[in-house]
């Protein structure tokens, strides 16, 4: 069966993966855009996010790059796909990224309230699912036709699905910042308990590289 993994999700050194206060200004939370310089900074995310050639390679673009490797699908949790809250008034938001977002592939957005497939240039389509995290799993392993399924967040939608013991594999990437408020990843979550145990990690300049694994 494919994997469901977490990969290139940034947390601060006080463990905030989002800062507070997400809006259209601030997508990742006040502060929360300073936890990923060292993504950004990596030729893998420069050609995905801007189509450039240019960027880092190394440690962090290793990283990178594995994030995007065997990926057949995507689950996000509604605030990746947007501000807006409750009912959805119109159609006219179609995600932070543009016409062409970094997928390139079927999406699945937890939501609790329908929407129609939003289809994109570039491959991507955006689901919406109202009928919880197993489901969306379900149908995002149906679409990955045996590749994996990344989950790409947010805070909460991970501890959902940590909870459940339903992730496989994640890299977490620690950055070098201070957020001091927003939303912590592990909050609440016993990872021993749940029978993750971290596997693998590196360092670079800004940040260290994690991966934990389910046993």
């Amino acid at each position: 069966m494919s994997k469901l993994r977490v990969e290139s999700f940034t947390i601060s050194l006080d463990g905030f993966g989002a800062g507070p206060d997400q809006d259209l200004d601030n997508p990742l939370g006040v502060g929360g855009t300073s936890l990923h310089g060292w993504a950004l900074s990596t030729k893998t995310f420069q050609k995905n996010l801007f189509g450039s050639d240019s960027g880092a390679t190394g440690i962090d673009d290793d990283f990178a790059t594995r994030g995007f490797q065997n990926i057949g699908a995507w689950i996000l949790g509604r605030n990746m796909f947007g501000p807006v809250r409750g009912p959805w008034p119109d159609e006219s938001w179609r995600g932070w990224w543009g016409d062409n977002p970094v997928y390139h592939g079927p999406v699945f957005v937890l939501t609790n309230h329908a929407r129609a497939p939003l289809v994109m240039e570039g491959g991507t389509t955006f689901h919406f699912v109202t009928d919880g995290i197993a489901s969306a799993l379900a149908q995002a392993r149906a679409a990955a036709g045996g590749q994996d399924v990344r989950l790409g967040g947010g805070v909460n939608v991970i501890q959902q699905y940590l909870r459940e013991g339903l992730i496989d594999e994640m890299h977490i990437a620690i950055a070098p910042v201070l957020l001091g408020a927003g939303e912590r990843l592990f909050e609440g979550i016993n990872l021993p308990a749940l029978g993750y145990a971290c596997t693998r990690h590196e360092s670079s300049p800004l940040a260290t590289h994690v991966i934990f694994t389910r046993q």
